[in-house]
């Protein structure tokens, strides 16, 4: 009877590390085998630098040969990296905006009588039935110049002619947290339902205003919710293509342009490779990092 419990423990373990093996761990070792190959002018366009059919001598010459030359390249381009920071400064941007706007938001939901949550709730998923693609589309009718809203603007008289917003990193900015204002809510409003309303009602009746309450009392309790809504909004943000690419410019640089850009119009599938690697590098490190803190932090508790 132990035995078989302990079977159905380790198989409900196992599952989902199989999947990250086989749709993590696996692509990455690819990726990044294909990061340290040569360029040619073929298909693939890339040298193999592991060839199984000649056996381990194949293995023991590939690993002699390694270089890093696609990520010194990476360092020398300044394309790269002006990519690089400017997909982390937009990234940063939209997050913080995201939360700035969400927050509110998840704070009334939480607060709002038990019978409007669900309505609430479901307006804020509602996006997600619609195409992704469709509503990014959707902002390019709002924000060109013969768009809604410059229309709006100049049937007001707030401007005398329309102002370009389309293909500018506001567009990029409005896009993005359109598109991710959920993934902020949705936690925010998980860590903030949950909180006790007496907390509160105590901090008042001893003396505390409102806004003292909030600064000392909600917010740190809710900072949950922030780090996980901002690690939901910041990660995908980072490698964004379809926004940057249809409301940007093309003096947009983002990683996710520079990358599709590599693999299919330069067919650079060795640079593409390793600019990826980077890339999830920028994006794991700190998530481990914090969890290493976070578990040193509830050890001390």
């Amino acid at each position: 009877m132990q035995s078989s419990k302990s079977l159905k423990e380790w198989i409900v373990i196992a599952i989902p590390y199989l999947w990250l093996l086989a749709l993590f761990l696996i692509p990455f070792i690819i990726v990044f085998k294909m990061s340290l190959s040569d360029y040619v002018v073929a298909r693939p366009p890339y040298t193999p630098t592991i060839n199984l059919a000649e056996g381990w001598q194949s293995i023991k010459d590939a690993f002699a040969a390694f270089d890093f030359e696609n990520y010194v390249f990476l360092s020398e381009d300044d394309l790269y990296i002006k990519s690089y920071l400017n997909s982390l400064k937009i990234a940063s941007i939209s997050t913080f905006l995201t939360l700035l706007i969400g927050y509110p938001i998840a704070y009334g939901i939480a607060r709002a009588n038990s019978s409007l949550r669900s309505l609430l709730l479901m307006l804020v998923i509602l996006p997600f039935w619609t195409s992704f693609l469709i509503r990014v589309y959707a902002w390019i009718g709002i924000l060109k110049n013969e768009g809604l809203l410059n229309l709006l603007f100049l049937k007001l008289g707030i401007t005398d002619a329309p102002i370009q917003m389309i293909n500018t990193d506001f567009a990029v900015y409005v896009g993005i947290v359109y598109s991710y204002l959920p993934f902020m809510i949705l936690p925010l409003y998980a860590s903030l339902e949950k909180l006790d309303g007496s907390l509160i009602e105590a901090a008042t009746d001893l003396g505390s205003t409102p806004t003292k309450a909030f600064w000392q009392i909600t917010f740190p309790l809710s900072m949950p919710g922030i780090v996980a809504g901002c690690f939901l909004v910041f990660i995908p943000a980072v490698g964004e293509f379809v926004i940057p690419d249809l409301l940007g410019s093309n003096s947009t640089l983002m990683i996710g342009k520079t990358l599709w850009t590599e693999f299919f119009s330069n067919r650079d599938w060795t640079v593409a490779s390793a600019v990826a690697v980077i890339l999830l590098l920028f994006l794991i490190v700190p998530i481990v990092l914090f969890q290493k803190h976070q578990e040193r932090e509830g050890a001390n508790l």
